[in-house]
């Protein structure tokens, strides 16, 4: 039994971002523009990917 899982790409800098954002970027293991992560899909996830939707793109794996 596999979990999903999302590709989260980070497409556009934090600069001139909320702490918030910074924060859930940071939390998200991202950093720079061109990074990836792969973490489990979950309501806790979606909810992080919600506060910096603008600055991420997501992928279902």
């Amino acid at each position: 039994m596999s979990e999903k899982k999302l590709k989260i790409t980070q497409v556009r800098s934090i600069i001139g971002g909320t702490k918030k954002q910074k924060a859930t970027i940071q939390a998200l293991g991202l950093g720079r523009p061109n990074y990836s992560v792969e973490r489990k899909d979950n309501p806790c996830t979606r909810g992080q990917i919600r506060v910096v939707q603008h600055l991420v793109k997501v992928e279902e794996v």
